[in-house]
Order: C-alpha cells, then sequence, then structure tokens
C-alpha cells in the first residue's frame, strides 16, 4: 500500500496493518535494466522470498519510482472467492468499466522510469 506525501508515493507498505491511504499497488510494473542490480542486493524476507515491494521501496529512495492512478474498478484475484468475484464483475460490468454500481476501489500502477 502506497504512502503518500506531496503527491509523491514516499513507501510502499506490505500489508499495514494501519493502512496510510486509501490506494492499492496492483502490481503492474514497468522497470529498467537497474531492477536486476537491485534485485542482487535483496535479502529475503520472514517469509523467504525476495519482496517486489523491497524493489519498490529502492527505487523510491533512487528518486526514480513513477506512478499513474487509474480510474475503473479493481478487485483482488489471488483466492478462488476473489478470482470468482472478479470474473462476475467483467462479466456483467466488463473489464475496468467505471459506474455507480461499482463498488470502485482506487488503484495505482507503479512504473519506473
Amino acid at each position: 500500500m502506497p504512502r503518500f506525501k506531496n503527491g509523491r508515493i514516499v513507501e510502499v507498505i506490505e500489508k499495514p496493518a494501519d493502512p496510510p491511504s486509501n490506494y492499492a499497488v496492483i502490481g503492474i510494473y514497468m522497470y529498467d535494466a537497474d531492477v536486476f542490480d537491485i534485485t542482487r542486493t535483496l535479502k529475503p524476507s520472514d517469509r523467504g522470498e525476495l519482496e517486489i515491494t523491497d524493489v519498490n521501496n529502492e527505487y523510491i529512495r533512487r528518486g526514480n519510482l513513477t506512478h499513474s492512478i487509474l480510474e475503473g474498478w479493481w478487485t483482488d484475484a489471488g483466492t478462488f472467492e476473489s478470482l470468482y468475484r472478479a470474473s462476475r464483475l467483467v462479466r456483467e460490468i466488463g473489464a475496468n468499466m467505471t459506474g455507480d454500481d461499482v463498488n470502485a476501489n482506487h488503484a495505482v500502477a507503479a512504473a519506473e522510469d
């Protein structure tokens, strides 16, 4: 989840207990070749995995992270239940369509130059 200051993302926090904004980082990333150098410096998390959040925070630290706020709806699709809900939304109203009948969630796409 992004934390903003003066319209810029200053930190990305993985599953915060106290969310700093109403936005979600939805996982649409574009990286330059520096990402390979960055990933070589990462240490595995408590889950034993390299975290994309750490990559994004390094781009923030370097001052190279930009973002776009996408219009429309977004929903998680990481569980069978949420994938079913997402499929239903696409069937009923179309992919990424806006409308008053949709409970729109704000989405942030982090993109690095």
